[in-house]
């Protein structure tokens, strides 16, 4: 058996992986059975017709990322047939969030794409065995998790309401929604999953599954055509590098803006005064976030050459140029590292759900072409099977001896709280659960106004901007999921207090 040290969503997840790992899996396989059964048993949080990144580094090659992220649909529709059948929906999650949901609102689902992409090219165990957790999960039933029940306490009737089948999985007979702990059932869902165990990602893309869900989009004046399931390609890139101390840092390249976000985070944090949260580095910390979404807002989003932005913001956080303009002014995630060296990080999103399950499938399709504070180009947001931007950022640090897997669910905090993980633990040595644990800031970009958020415990600088200190820590700061072999001191693993998370760490209790 292969030892493995795993941090992911559950404890169900975790267990998944050290299922694959008994049966020979790789840090590879074992993390794709961990991701396949938290985008399965996370129902709001995620779903399988999402998007998704996995970024891998064997101890004998180069860190690759293997993009499966949504793209823009439309392939084969006339113009007048674009742009249509999405519907406004405000709540009160978060604070108040609008989006866009419903059949038009559905992006290309890339996440099934990049897991089987990761398993041809980087796994070792067969692929049915990867599946066979989360088929039998599915089919038995799962504890709706906390996190879940919360988000979908303010969006199970006006988006998870859209589907019956959907309906019927998260809702008492009398109408009331589950509770946390409730047994889930997904009609059809561990059916469909049982196919694409049998048959490969095809049937997804080309084969019966493919249809259900075409068809379904269409027929409710969607933009999601046969081509362009058929014709989706996961593709294969070279990670953006980063250094940091002895560790070389390796993340999620353009088109995506988080990789690019994170390593700019966290050059422009090189030269903190202290090695630990003074007053000082907390105002440098401050600072490299807010020039950094504040760059991302103004220059990122909506750049036609979205690298060569990128690469303009990460060599002015590395020159010091970032700072200085600044002196005056819903995903998941598993990390899973092994004895070999290798190490792979899997961050998947279906964003905050288009609510729409294409009947006898049980698969609920993402609404991140309607995911308008991320995608902000709405419904016209580019030529079809163009992706769409992410924040999502799956890193592996590698150094001498040692191996390190980590990332985070979190919207636009996914970048930030990698960034204090990072600073925390590579910079700062705490050890891996404190640098998780670790109270945390966010710079709000998302409004009108700039603001502050931050977690309590911490000697805050005087800024120039009205903060918010939460009463305790918050799922709000993201959710680090860190893995790390060390050849000298072995595995370690940990999941962020901020959410529900299960680890394995062979030899542990």
């Amino acid at each position: 058996m292969r030892n493995i040290a795993v941090a992911t969503t559950s404890q169900l997840a975790a267990d998944a992986a050290q299922e694959v790992a008994a049966a020979g899996g790789n840090a590879v396989d074992c993390a794709l059975a961990a991701a396949l059964l938290t985008i399965n048993t996370e129902p709001g949080v995620c779903a399988l017709g999402g998007s998704a990144f996995v970024t891998i580094w064997r101890a004998d090659g180069n860190p690759v990322t293997i993009d499966g992220n949504v793209a823009v649909p439309g392939k084969g529709l006339a113009d007048d047939e674009r742009r249509h059948g999405a519907v406004d929906v405000t709540f009160d999650y978060g604070g108040g969030v609008t989006t866009l949901v419903g059949p038009g609102s559905v992006a290309v689902p890339g996440t099934l794409a990049a897991l089987e992409h990761a398993w041809k090219k980087y796994g070792s165990a067969a692929w049915a065995a990867v599946f066979e957790p989360t088929i039998r999960a599915c089919r038995n039933g799962f504890a709706l998790s906390a996190a879940c029940r919360y988000y979908l306490g303010y969006s199970g009737n006006c988006i998870f309401g859209r589907s019956r089948d959907g309906v019927d999985a998260l809702h008492h007979a009398d109408g009331t929604l589950l509770n946390a702990g409730d047994n889930v059932v997904v009609p059809h869902l561990a059916d469909s999953l049982s196919l694409i165990a049998e048959d490969g990602a095809r049937v997804f893309y080309e084969g019966d599954i493919a249809a259900a869900i075409t068809s379904h989009c269409r027929g409710g004046d969607g933009m999601l055509t046969a081509e362009d399931l058929s014709s989706y390609r996961a593709v294969e890139r070279a990670p953006l590098i980063a250094n940091i101390g002895d560790w070389q840092i390796a993340s999620n390249p353009p088109p995506a803006v988080g990789g690019s976000m994170l390593a700019a985070m966290l050059l422009a944090c090189a030269t903190l005064p202290h090695k630990h949260w003074s007053s000082d580095a907390l105002a440098q910390l401050v600072e490299s976030q807010r020039a950094c979404l504040d760059f991302r807002k103004r220059r990122l989003d909506l750049a036609d050459d979205v690298a060569a932005e990128a690469a303009r913001l990460v060599e002015s956080a590395r020159s010091g140029r970032l700072l200085a303009r600044w002196s005056s002014a819903s995903t998941v995630h598993t990390s899973v590292v092994d004895n070999e060296g290798t190490a792979c990080a899997i961050t998947a999103s279906s964003g905050y759900g288009s609510g729409e399950m294409p009947a006898g499938t049980g698969l609920w399709l993402n609404n991140c072409l309607g995911e308008i504070e991320l995608n902000r180009r709405g419904l016209d947001a580019g030529p079809p099977g163009s992706r769409l931007p992410s924040n999502m950022a799956p890193s592996v640090a590698r150094r001498r001896g040692a191996v390190l897997a980590a990332g985070s669910p979190g919207a636009d905090r996914i970048t930030t709280a990698l960034q204090q993980f990072m600073i925390n633990y590579l910079q700062f040595e705490m050890p891996l659960r404190d640098a998780i644990g670790h109270p945390r800031v966010h710079v709000d970009t998302s409004g009108d106004v700039v603001k502050l958020m931050a977690e309590p415990g911490l000697d805050l600088p005087e800024v120039d901007l009205p903060t918010t200190i939460f009463p305790e820590i918050s799922m709000y700061f993201g959710g680090v999921g860190a893995a790390v072999y060390d050849s000298e001191t072995g595995f370690e693993a940990a999941a962020d207090p901020r959410r529900e998370g299960g680890v394995f760490v062979p030899g542990a209790q």
